[in-house]
């Protein structure tokens, strides 16, 4: 996380009071600049979006909101097998980098102070992309299909559509035929497991050989008392 913070400016000095009471408004403080937020994101997703790129990620979303004098620039990367924090913090360095440089050439890119924000997206955010779908294979999803809300697993997703598995059987549809896809949280998933697969075979054939050597031992016994 990047913040910056420039001080602002000092108003002129006021009026002095004459000898009758002054019955005007007093004069009002300094005024925030307003924003033009959508073109602010434009300018910053031109800059940021390269950079974004270049680190081999996909920008998911970028947000500009104001936090009392504060104007907050909210950044999500994804990218295939996920975003560990070091990439994270690597690609925030980048785009703190980026937005100075184009302050330095072009002037001030937000008025007043502004944090930057790098994070990576949770699981409650809509799957409304090829990639999003692809991403979460063998994931459990709720969506609409046509007219019909479907829950079940993803199986499979290209760039045309995804195969659902379903407890009525398997639904196939192009992303055209879907809303936003919702990932259902799952406890008790076996994937997620600490123990590995094998585990419990391997316990089985533990136990196995600790019967055969019980065996040998009654055998020996009763050759003794025979």
């Amino acid at each position: 996380m990047t913040q910056r913070g420039r001080g602002a400016g000092r108003s002129g000095p006021g009026a002095r009071g004459a000898a009758a009471p002054d019955r005007r408004r007093p004069s009002p403080g300094p005024q925030r600049p307003r924003v033009d937020t959508a073109a602010l994101r434009a300018r910053l997703e031109s800059i940021i979006g390269p950079v974004v790129a270049e680190s081999g990620c996909d920008l998911e979303d970028l947000t500009v909101s104001r936090a009392g004098r504060r104007q907050i620039i909210r950044i999500l990367l994804d990218a295939d097998g996920g975003v560990g924090l070091d990439a994270i913090a690597q690609v925030s360095r980048a785009i703190s980098a980026a937005l100075d440089e184009a302050e330095e050439t072009g002037g001030e890119l937000v008025p007043g102070e502004y944090q930057l924000e790098v994070g990576s997206p949770g699981v409650d955010r809509p799957l409304t992309l090829p990639r999003h779908w692809r991403r979460n294979v063998g994931r459990l999803v709720q969506v609409t299909a046509g007219d019909k809300q479907v829950t079940g697993r993803i199986t499979a997703a290209d760039e045309d559509g995804v195969v659902i598995e379903t407890a009525k059987g398997i639904v196939e549809a192009e992303y055209a035929q879907l809303g936003p896809g919702r990932v259902q949280i799952e406890f008790n998933r076996v994937e997620e497991a600490e123990f590995g697969p094998d585990d419990e075979h391997d316990d089985d054939e533990h136990d196995d050989d600790l019967d055969d050597e019980d065996d040998e031992d009654d055998e020996e016994l009763e050759g003794e008392e025979r």
